[in-house]
């Protein structure tokens, strides 16, 4: 007998040993993602570790390039709770403008640690001044500007997001 056709008997053999009537799946997986109603992009929880507390935020992954370039542009409404993420496949210098942007937002840069490197708080709506890091970065955070100082988050405090590691 081949080990192909021992590997289906012996699969078949546990199944018939299975107790009948009863469920013998798990119950699928549960993710946290799901899709954002106005972009359409992916939404998964980030969290941002600040002294101590843990502030939650469910966030838009800008993942393609066409994602990251259109960002924000044109959103009118933006969450406390809410933001877009957009991560980057190798750490470099980051530049952001605020172009077609009616929100000001809190640019926050994420270095290779996983640590925010600096914050260009309450950026000015429609400006195109470049917004830059001060050191590479892996991603790159939006939340509605005045968010990071109401929080008391800061360079230096650790972000994660599902379905990354640092």
């Amino acid at each position: 007998m081949t080990r192909f056709a021992s590997l289906l008997l012996a699969l078949g053999m546990l199944a018939a040993c299975s107790p009948q009537g009863e469920a013998t799946t798990s119950a699928p997986v549960r993710t946290e993602s799901s899709k954002h109603p106005v972009s359409g992009l992916e939404v998964v929880p980030l969290t941002v570790t600040s002294g101590g507390k843990r502030h939650k935020f469910r966030v838009e992954v800008a993942a393609s390039d066409a994602e990251q370039g259109r960002g924000l542009m044109f959103r009118t409404e933006l969450g406390p709770d809410e933001g877009m993420i957009f991560p980057r496949k190798v750490p470099t210098m980051a530049s952001f403008w605020m172009k077609n942007t009616p929100l000001p937002l809190d640019i926050i840069f994420i270095g290779p640690d996983g640590r925010i490197i600096n914050i260009a708080a309450r950026t000015t709506p429609y400006s195109l001044d470049l917004v830059n890091s001060q050191g590479p970065t892996s991603a790159v955070l939006e939340l509605i500007g005045g968010r990071t100082e109401e929080l008391g988050i800061k360079a230096g405090d650790s972000v994660e997001w599902q379905g990354h590691e640092w």
